[in-house]
């Protein structure tokens, strides 16, 4: 008997209700954790998720694996707004089969990777898997390869987000490495290649999975990760927020956001908050607050590399990357974590046409064996090539030091600076007065009576003449010499004046970065 349409509604229905309830969600709410809908329904706008391929299912036969059932394969797909915009999802289900990715598995998270770059939609993925299905053998590897392939094609086309909220082992880690951003939380995130009993096995060491490879491992210690949260619900927020900084894809413009804070606002302390003496420390991140719109800044990498601070902010409404040196630290010399820290950020900002704001108080590049061993070299030029490369607007404002080859590297004019801004303690030049003077006057030095006064007087000298903004700015290398009080306005308008800013780059293929 041919079933009418009610009866093919409610077989529709109860297929559904049964595939939608996973594995169940017992096991993940008895450890503090979501399922896979309740966190797409968490992080999406109200009522905006859309799914797809909800019947998929595997076709693997080995080890009796034909009459094991896992619901939508493991992973739920879709699309949805966030701020009313047009993402595109997906989010493991540990509920289901431990989340294992398998071909058709795979095949759902490739489906939505592939519409995302048809559409210009930024894409999240969820992790929360035990890794590649082994029953389904080299079928589940060559799964996470598509993946792989899919993250490369849509790296600087749109923004990929990757949410690590539960383990992410072995080969799956690689997927979160390829795209933009990292999420992690506290007692939730784990990311490694190979687990704690692995190395047991290997090497005898005994460590768990949190400080192998918890939040705030990656966040503080490898890198790997650009934000720390302490709930799923801080980590929602917070993707939510960066990605109001970001534009859909690479050729969407990002308009202005509504702006109540005065651009023309004049700010008396920056006049003190930078110390005039070069040895005193301060924090860079409260003179980027207060330049910036409401002085919201979004900080990625914030206890990664901590002499470097980059992030994103508003001027005027418009969205922009900032880089700076952090006097806080290392007293904001630059090593090989902070290169690669910066490096990357600015490609990120080209790549979706955010203009870069770079602050600059450093002393040099860090010194030591152990930097030259592991190729400061190499890893510094990976900030000059991010820069040369770069078209998108670049001001550069030096609040205090900026001496030798990173005064180079933190974006000066030859490097393609398009304005180079200073204030008036701002000391630019080839090297700290103490050093110059060590090797300029050394035999005069050594031969007066009074070799102390001596160095003394040769050091205010050369300060005198070298640690100003004033002769690099007689040979155009400075463009202007401000008020630090007028720094809000002079940025806002000078960004409004590049915002039409285009510049052709030789033809190439591509180019070769010191990685």
């Amino acid at each position: 008997m041919t079933k009418d349409i009610n009866a093919r509604l409610t077989e529709l229905a109860q297929k559904q209700t049964a595939l939608m309830a996973g594995g169940g969600a017992e096991k993940q709410h008895e450890k503090g954790k979501l399922t896979a809908r309740e966190r797409i329904e968490a992080l999406l706008d109200a009522d905006s998720f859309t799914e797809i391929n909800l019947f998929v299912t595997h076709h693997s036969t080995n080890f009796n694996m034909a009459k094991t059932v896992i619901p939508g394969d493991g992973v739920v797909t879709g699309y949805g707004t966030i701020n009313g915009r047009t993402v595109m999802i997906y989010a493991q289900d540990f509920t289901a089969m431990g989340g294992s990715l398998g071909a058709m598995h795979a095949q759902k998270i490739v489906k939505v990777q592939e519409m995302a770059l048809k559409v210009g939609a930024p894409i999240i993925g969820i992790c929360d898997s035990g890794g590649a299905r082994i029953q389904e053998g080299i079928e589940s590897l060559d799964g996470f390869a598509k993946i792989f392939r899919n993250n490369v094609l849509s790296s600087g086309v749109i923004p990929q987000i990757s949410v690590i909220l539960g383990p992410c082992a072995g080969g799956a880690v690689y997927s979160p490495a390829l795209t933009d951003f990292i999420f992690m939380v506290d007692n939730v995130s784990n990311m490694f290649i190979t687990g704690p009993q692995v190395i047991k096995a290997v090497t005898g060491e005994e460590i768990s999975s949190e400080a192998l490879g918890g939040a705030y491992t990656h966040n503080t210690i490898s890198g790997n990760s650009h934000f720390r949260c302490a709930s799923e619900a801080e980590c929602f927020d917070k993707i939510r927020k960066l990605l109001s900084f970001l534009p859909q894809n690479n050729v969407d413009v990002l308009p202005p956001s509504t702006c109540k804070d005065d651009p023309e606002r004049l700010i008396p302390e920056l006049r003190e908050l930078v110390p005039t003496n070069a040895k005193a420390a301060y924090d860079m991140r409260d003179l980027i607050h207060y330049i910036v719109d409401d002085g919201d800044f979004l900080e990625a990498e914030e206890s990664f590399a901590t002499n470097m601070v980059v992030g994103f902010a508003r001027l005027n409404g418009q969205s922009i990357g900032i880089i700076a040196n952090q006097p806080l630290y290392m007293a904001g010399a630059i090593d090989i974590n902070a290169s690669d820290k910066a490096a990357r950020f600015i490609r990120l900002c080209d790549a979706f046409n955010l203009p870069v704001i770079t602050i600059v108080d450093t002393p040099g590049y860090l010194p030591g064996k152990e930097q030259e061993y592991n190729g400061i070299i190499r890893h510094g030029a990976k900030v000059i090539y991010a820069y040369c490369e770069a078209s998108v607007p670049l001001i550069t404002l030096t609040v205090r030091k900026a001496y030798g080859g990173a005064h180079i590297a933190m974006c000066n004019k030859g490097l393609g600076s398009d304005l180079m801004i200073a204030w008036p303690q701002a000391e630019i030049a080839v090297m700290g007065a103490q050093g110059a003077v060590n090797i300029l006057y050394r035999k005069e030095i050594a031969a007066a009576s009074n070799q102390k006064a001596a160095r003394e007087q040769k050091i205010a000298e050369y300060e005198e003449l070298f640690a100003n903004p004033y002769e690099a700015a007689k040979s155009g290398l400075v463009d202007m010499i401000i008020d630090p009080a007028t720094t809000r306005p002079v940025l806002a308008k000078a960004l409004l004046t590049l915002s039409s800013k285009r510049e052709v780059k030789p033809s190439k293929k591509h180019g070769n970065m010191p990685l």
